[in-house]
């Protein structure tokens, strides 16, 4: 099985490594969840609820691009920014080593 590492920084600034599988198929919203991560993801990962909000802070560079569903949906959030990406949207690969995440999407209670 092959891995890779990302990070992620919390709502509260908080960084963590995480060794995720890249032969599995997940995308990084069901890595977050799987790692305990308060993410709502309301809608499954259809791209239809942005609760899965998450900013690139480093190795957006390297991510695939937006699907047109990704693209509309963030233009609908105000804190949306030019490093803003759906979790549910981006698969785990090798392109995503090293690269750093930060959650902004709305918290599971």
């Amino acid at each position: 099985m092959d891995f890779i590492n990302i990070t992620i920084e919390d709502r509260n600034g908080e960084r963590k490594e995480l060794e995720l599988p890249t032969d599995m198929g997940l995308s990084l919203m069901e890595a977050l969840k799987a790692n305990e991560y308060r993410i709502l993801a309301t809608c499954g990962g259809m791209a239809l609820c942005a609760t899965c909000h998450v900013e690139v802070l480093e190795g957006g560079d390297k991510l695939g691009p937006m699907s047109d569903p990704e693209l509309d949906m963030l233009d609908t959030l105000p804190d949306a920014g030019p490093d803003s990406r759906l979790a549910c949207q981006l698969r785990i690969n090798d392109d995503m080593n090293n690269a750093v995440f930060r959650i902004r999407g709305d918290e599971e209670e």
